[in-house]
């Protein structure tokens, strides 16, 4: 049994990294201490000001752990391996900091590509980024391939060069065909170096050559040939026009700066180098409402560093940070010569500086208007729709389909919204097991009864082993029931849910004769919804999702040729006529009910097939009635 009083005693007076967990054994929060004594005892002291956010997070603490260090910034360097690898609860963490692309050249190749990367390895080739705009990367890597010629291909070269014809790129022009031996390995270099230079910001020397050729190519009256130039030289110069600020001759640098609000805060960095500002990026950082501005700025600066491939001389902050001088000592360790971290306070520097937290403030305030619009088409149109029921608290909701393939094969899908949103990890699928042929009701009452005992019976097994978190998706119920129809699916549900005890509000989607919702039946009433609000497009939504979610399983079906036809038991009847009878009657219902004349007055049908059909269906009545 761990006993806090105790481990608080034993810990040393040295530098090192603490790890907090709760009683599952989750880790709470990561920090560093120059003195682990000190700084892990000080949580443990009663009145001291943290806030309620810490002072939750101290009251979930079961146990602690830590690892001694050699010095402080062993410890900074851990502590950010830590924080990226658990990314705790508590912790300020930079957003979603694994999924930030990056341009990724591998000179380490003797035939150099560039290319898309969601992860920077430790490999020999050069990484540029990260970027937040991973559509603007890939307009990038378009961009640079075009220019130089550059190879898109996976092949193995030297070792695959001749063993196959050069692809389309080739015969297009937009690739020097290094497959084919015809670039020699110091002229392909060539082009993969201005490639580097470009992404380094020299836009200067791709935009003369890019002119003199384009003047060339008109002067030969190669028009075609010009206007290629003419449309890689504007793109060039649109990327170049960009960068407006030139701060000093031959700088790099990376301006940083943030704005915060109740719940989160962006950080907006300039990315300048050779002196000219060649690009700018925002992140988001959560868990920001109880840490200051120097301290979230402190926490970005860690954590971005960590993994950026490019450690530009100068950082010029927004706020003097706590511990500048030991990330100084552990980015100049990094970049292999002297950073400086500094704070301008007067002069252009300043107003950089200022600018950079400016549009973080702009970018803030506009997301915060996308959200605003976001929440009126889920939480907003949740609320129309409870307005509508009389119904309050709605924050789950669950929809059901059925759908058969010609009368084989029934299954059921159940489609999960909370708070307006999909929640597709607790989507789930049904083949159903009790029903044969084309009864919807049938299939529904199956659906529903194993989705709600098997809820039930999770829930028991929670209870006994004295477990409060989610044991499974069902064992959360939703607070409204959506049926895909009218009055008969919600009284099937409502029968299914009496049998099991369980009270959950039904309500049905009712569709028209074109198959569009048109209103929802609720207590035994058809309730009209105006289909031009948010609930109303919600409505639709989900019972869009709930049908293509079961048509999907019916393909993966197929996919596997699980499926299969009562009519595939009738000789003489393939594929062709299977599907023109469907086609035709619509059901195998009407198919029973059809005269041999009837069935001949199909094309793909003869004699002989049309009273194999009717015969099967008869046979199969005659057997029933014995």
């Amino acid at each position: 049994m761990f006993q806090i009083e105790e481990e608080l005693k034993k810990l040393p007076h040295k530098p090192g990294v603490y790890i907090m967990r709760d009683d599952r054994d989750v880790i709470l929060y990561v920090g560093k201490a120059v003195d682990l004594y000190n700084r892990v005892r000080s949580y443990f002291r009663e009145n001291i000001g943290r806030g309620p956010m810490i002072d939750k997070m101290v009251s979930l603490i079961a146990r602690f752990e830590y690892i001694v260090t050699d010095s402080e910034l062993e410890a900074l360097v851990l502590e950010n391996n830590l924080i990226k690898e658990n990314s705790p609860k508590y912790n300020t963490l930079l957003k979603d900091d694994k999924t930030y692309p990056y341009i990724k050249v591998t000179v380490g190749e003797e035939y150099p590509r560039i290319l898309f990367s969601r992860t920077m390895k430790k490999d020999k080739s050069k990484y540029f980024g990260p970027y937040s705009s991973a559509s603007a990367v890939k307009d990038t890597i378009e961009l640079l391939n075009k220019l130089f010629f550059l190879r898109t291909c996976n092949r193995s070269l030297p070792r695959d060069i001749g063993k196959d014809r050069p692809c389309l790129n080739y015969h297009i022009k937009q690739c020097l065909a290094p497959c084919q031996g015809y670039v020699s390995k110091e002229q392909y270099r060539e082009q993969v170096d201005a490639a580097l230079e470009f992404l380094n910001g020299n836009y200067n020397v791709i935009l003369k050559d890019l002119e003199e050729k384009m003047k060339s190519a008109a002067e030969a009256m190669a028009f075609e040939e010009a206007a290629r130039y003419r449309d890689l030289y504007n793109s060039v110069r649109q990327v170049a026009q960009k960068q407006k600020i030139t701060e000093g001759v031959g700088e790099d640098k990376d301006i940083i700066a943030l704005y915060q609000d109740e719940t989160e805060a962006v950080v907006q960095v300039f990315f300048v180098r050779d002196g000219k500002l060649i690009r700018r990026e925002h992140y988001y950082m959560t868990n920001v409402s109880e840490n200051s501005k120097p301290g979230i700025l402190e926490d970005f600066v860690k954590q971005f560093y960590a993994g950026t491939p490019f450690i530009p001389r100068e950082l010029m902050l927004q706020y003097e940070i706590a511990d500048g001088k030991l990330i100084e000592k552990w980015l100049s360790d990094r970049r292999g010569s002297r950073v400086y971290l500094r704070v301008p306070k007067i002069g252009s520097k300043e107003k950089l500086v200022e600018l950079a937290a400016q549009n973080a403030k702009l970018i803030l305030n506009q997301d915060r208007e996308k959200l605003k619009r976001e929440e009126g088409r889920t939480i907003g149109a949740v609320k129309e729709i409870a307005s509508l029921l009389g119904l309050s608290g709605i924050d789950r909701m669950e929809a059901y389909d059925i759908s058969n393939i010609n009368g084989f094969e029934n299954v059921g899908s159940m489609v999960v919204y909370e708070k307006g949103r999909p929640k597709r990890s607790d989507y789930r699928k049904f083949k159903i097991k009790s029903v044969s042929g084309p009864d919807d009701y049938a299939c529904m009452r199956e659906v529903l009864t194993r989705r709600f005992l098997h809820g039930m019976e999770e829930s028991r097994l929670l209870q006994e082993k004295d477990m409060d978190q989610e044991y499974g998706s069902f064992t959360k119920f939703p607070d409204l029931l959506l049926m895909d129809g009218g009055r008969g699916q919600v009284n099937i549900a409502l029968s299914v849910l009496k049998e099991l005890n369980i009270s959950i509000p039904v309500c049905g989607m009712v569709k028209d004769d074109n198959h569009r919702t048109r209103g929802l039946y609720f207590n035994n009433v058809e309730l009209p919804i105006d289909t031009r609000s948010e609930g109303f497009k919600l409505i639709t939504r989900i019972q869009d999702e709930a049908h293509r979610f079961a048509i999907e399983y019916h393909r993966s079906l197929r996919s596997k040729g699980q499926v299969k036809s009562v009519l595939d038991d009738i000789p003489g009847v393939g594929p062709a006529r299977r599907k023109a009878l469907m086609r035709h009657f619509k059901s195998l219902e009407d198919i029973g009910k059809a005269s041999v004349e009837e069935l001949l007055q199909l094309p793909e049908m003869n004699r002989g097939s049309a009273e194999a059909v009717y015969a099967f269906f008869h046979k199969t009545e005659d057997v029933s009635e014995k």
